[in-house]
């Protein structure tokens, strides 16, 4: 393991990069680490800014002073502007999506203001940008890709088009060949901390199609037991028997459906814990939790190794709506670039353009989205406290917290497109009903972590785009950026130019029979506990521990780091494993919890059930349909 000492150590200063010299990257916004900066200020620009992001100091402790110590804010007897047509609680894509839609079908001259608690827009949907010698990179904190355009509802899909977005497009700007270019895999990475040695190897668990050299010699270079390699390379060879009991076709699949694949590894494959430890959290980044979590049915779907000895036809448990797609809607900042077409679309003195291509490097204008004169108004750095119809119902009145002090304003409508488990906090008129409903789910905590290095030659010499590590508790992925060039940005194009690497973290409590909601309370609670300092060391401790054989030496080569934290971060989808077969996107709590409270609606990914655009999408259209028509 490294004895280096972290970036802290000599350029950080309570996690916001200060300075590294004139060729590496360089902060000019560090008035904004306390988020004291006025949204007015020419300088003002959070995706500059490096540190801890995603949920920041200052964007979640009032809204915590309410859900955890039940603070009653003070409501302002005067209003802060004059009546709104519309007042939507949260500018994340389903709040933005809900105020153009609204004003498309109610009028261009309609009055709205969006509120939000964080300091940038988007929710989710985060645009962090670097410059490292002279390069600017771009790159995402939150809401990844358009996945599947083709399942899109009419709405959603009509929602891109109005926003000039055409994914066909992505098939230029995506290098599909990129990986093969460079012959690079996606491999694991066992490490000294957990295993006793550094090991970077091939991952046979991988999805991404790549062929081992020798399946015997990679699990031989495992730093595991030998009983725990043998079960694994029976397992792998097919040599193992798989019998299970004498269930019927029909019977199979339900019995499959509310078994663990870690179960199932352990009862029918007979694989050891430690085998199976190597690759549980392979698809933490999907659902937020690892096979001992997961169906075995879940297996199939993912292709998992041996699942095909089961018998079960994909077509008779596919949940997949739309076509088969490659996974390329990508911008280089992610869906930040649909949050910041949706802004473009609302303010358009906020940024120059008319196209997708020119969202890419054309800069918003932050001093430009809370004037007066516009018919949209973007507030940050404001907390919605209280959210109430007046006396005669006929409006309804939102106050919120900026700086700390309490504001109100009023609306005809008002859209809650906000974190949905605060909602029953700051609005009084939920029933304990819906209460009850809207508490049932638990968002999926994560971390992106976006590393910005000097070059990827270690990774092109070691033939790795990314990989997997085992055991670890805070980061469980490393991997190069998705390989997008478009408007203007280039992606690197050979390992001497710099990058960025994407590190993903989904706190998990395996093993303890706990159900995936469980495991998520159990990490949120420790993200709260984790600083900056504690994400830096363990990416230096990866990034020396896997790729310092192949040159790479990370305080010469990290030239800065964006932690994106999300306590609650993706929407909660239903778990089959846990809840019932038919709770899905169209029935389970989350519809009695989106019910609408006279003038006030519910819009965003939590009351879709589904973390992914087009629910955030789907949930605004909704709520704007309910206030339009009521």
């Amino acid at each position: 393991m490294s004895n280096k000492p972290a970036i802290d150590r000599r350029d950080f200063l309570n996690g916001m990069a200060l300075s590294l010299g004139a060729s590496a990257i360089s902060s000019p916004l560090s008035a904004l680490a306390n988020n004291t900066a006025a949204q007015a200020s020419p300088a003002y620009y959070p995706p500059a800014l490096t540190g801890l992001r995603g949920t920041h100091k200052g964007a979640f402790e009032v809204a915590h002073s309410i859900a955890w110590q039940g603070k009653q804010w003070p409501i302002p007897s005067q209003q802060t502007d004059s009546d709104y047509d519309l007042v939507v609680v949260g500018g994340g894509l389903s709040g933005l999506s809900a105020a153009l839609l609204f004003q498309q079908q109610a009028g261009a001259h309609s009055r709205i203001l969006i509120i939000e608690n964080h300091d940038d827009f988007g929710g989710h949907a985060k645009r962090n940008e670097f410059t490292v010698d002279g390069k600017q990179l771009i790159s995402y904190g939150g809401s990844q890709s358009i996945d599947t355009p083709s399942g899109f509802s009419k709405a959603s899909a009509q929602l891109l088009k109005d926003l000039a977005i055409d994914t066909a497009r992505f098939n230029d700007y995506y290098d599909s060949n990129f990986k093969k270019k460079w012959g690079l895999k996606y491999g694991l990475y066992f490490s000294e901390q957990h295993y006793g040695k550094n090991v970077l190897a091939e991952n046979p668990f991988s999805w991404h199609g790549e062929k081992l050299a020798s399946l015997k010699d990679t699990i031989d270079s495992y730093p595991i037991s030998d009983s725990a390699k043998k079960s694994l390379l029976n397992y792998l060879n097919d040599s193992q028997d798989i019998t299970l009991p004498a269930w019927s076709y029909a019977e199979k699949i339900e019995r499959l459906r509310k078994l663990s694949y870690y179960d199932f590894l352990k009862q029918y494959a007979k694989l050891t814990h430690e085998a199976i430890n190597t690759f549980n959290g392979n698809l933490k980044g999907l659902w937020g939790v690892g096979w001992d979590a997961l169906s075995t049915l879940e297996a199939v779907r993912m292709g998992m190794p041996g699942t095909e000895r089961l018998g079960i036809n994909y077509d008779d448990i596919n949940t997949h709506v739309g076509d088969e797609e490659p996974y390329i809607y990508h911008f280089p900042d992610g869906n930040a670039g649909i949050a910041r077409a949706l802004v473009r679309r609302l303010i358009p003195a906020s940024m120059a353009g008319t196209n997708m291509e020119e969202l890419v490097l054309n800069k918003i204008d932050y001093s430009r989205l809370d004037k007066s004169d516009s018919p949209v108004r973007l507030r940050l750095n404001s907390t919605v406290v209280k959210v109430q119809h007046s006396q005669d119902s006929q409006h309804v009145n939102i106050s919120y917290v900026k700086q700390g002090q309490s504001f109100r304003v009023q609306a005809k409508h008002c859209i809650m497109a906000c974190y949905n488990n605060i909602i029953p906090h700051i609005c009084p008129e939920v029933s304990e009903q819906q209460k009850t409903a809207i508490g049932y789910a638990s968002k999926v905590p994560l971390v992106y972590a976006n590393v910005a290095v000097k070059n990827w030659r270690a990774f092109a010499k070691a033939g790795y785009s990314g990989f997997h590590i085992p055991n670890n508790p805070l980061f469980h992925n490393v991997e190069l950026d998705f390989p997008v060039s478009m408007g203007g940005y280039q992606f690197a194009q050979n390992p001497d130019q710099p990058i960025v690497l994407h590190c993903s973290m989904v706190p998990t409590a395996p093993y303890q029979g706990l159900t995936g909601r469980e495991q998520h309370k159990r990490g949120r609670q420790q993200l709260y506990q984790l600083s900056f300092q504690d994400f830096e060391k363990d990416l230096f401790s990866i990034l020396d521990g896997a790729l310092s054989p192949y040159g790479f030496d990370a305080v010469k080569e990290i030239a800065a780091i964006t932690v994106n934290r999300w306590p609650h971060g993706y929407a909660y989808e239903y778990n089959e494993l846990f809840e019932p077969k038919d709770w899905n996107r169209n029935n389970g709590p989350h519809i009695a919890g989106r019910a609408q409270i006279g003038r006030i609606s519910i819009a965003n990914s939590d009351a879709c059930a589904y973390a992914y655009v087009n629910g955030a999408f789907d949930a605004a259209h909704r709520a704007v349909t309910e206030q339009i028509n009521s």
